[in-house]
């Protein structure tokens, strides 16, 4: 069966459905139309969902450590109680008051707000374990050593194209794409997808300290 991945794209989300080595890249307007793609084992996708409430996730933590020079990538997670905001300045000052020490949250990651609501949403209770959080840049390390430079980059591009030809059909993936979709999020897209396809062969990976936010949804990130 097969699995799909899942990147965040302009309020909407690009989709890698992987079967063996062929990918197709997809459009989904919401997340209710993510989890509604016939015929997928599990959905892998790049944004958090279990939420700490008063501070840093482990999980968060580890995955910067072991990106290394590209840690900066990944971005600590919001507290939930952010999610009740879409104000920036609210949400610096709800951060702050849940937090010791005191943290606020980065622009770059307020910018996930509304697709962590969205996500937590449309999940419910009680937590499903056919969607998984996960990280393409995690993906990108463990699939090759050549993958050194930011992604979006002419060298980055490339490198992360060459990781995902090893394993999948990307080229005639990104041929097919949707009008419009940009080919970063394509390509974390089927870098989630390949994460998805190890996890559901119990063959993936995950960082974090087994602790759970207040709706049983795990902090963690897999890959």
């Amino acid at each position: 069966m097969a699995v799909l991945g899942v990147d965040g794209w302009r309020g909407r989300w690009a989709g890698a459905l992987l079967d063996g080595r062929t990918v197709r890249l997809m459009a989904l307007d919401d997340v209710p139309a993510v989890l509604a793609v016939p015929d997928v084992e599990l959905i892998a996708i790049d944004m958090p969902i279990g939420l700490s409430e008063t501070g840093a996730r482990a999980c968060d933590v580890a995955a910067r450590r072991l990106m290394g020079p590209l840690g900066s990538s990944i971005f600590p997670a919001p507290v939930r109680a952010v999610l009740a905001t879409d104000d920036y300045a609210e949400a610096r000052r709800i951060s702050r008051a849940c937090t010791d020490p005191p943290r606020a949250p980065s622009a770059q990651a307020f910018q996930l707000v509304k697709g962590i609501r969205a996500l937590d949403d449309a999940l419910g209770d009680p937590p499903t374990d056919r969607v998984v959080e996960v990280h393409p840049e995690l993906a990108f390390r463990a699939l090759s050593d050549d993958v050194r430079d930011r992604k979006g980059s002419a060298r980055g591009t490339v490198q992360r194209l060459r990781a995902l030809r090893a394993i999948m059909d990307v080229e005639e993936a990104l041929a097919g794409a949707p009008a419009g979709v940009p080919v970063i999020d394509a390509l974390d897209a089927c870098a989630a997808a390949w994460s998805a396809a190890r996890l559901a062969r119990d063959e993936g990976e995950c960082v974090g300290d087994g602790a759970v936010d207040g709706r049983g949804r795990p902090m963690r990130i897999c890959w």
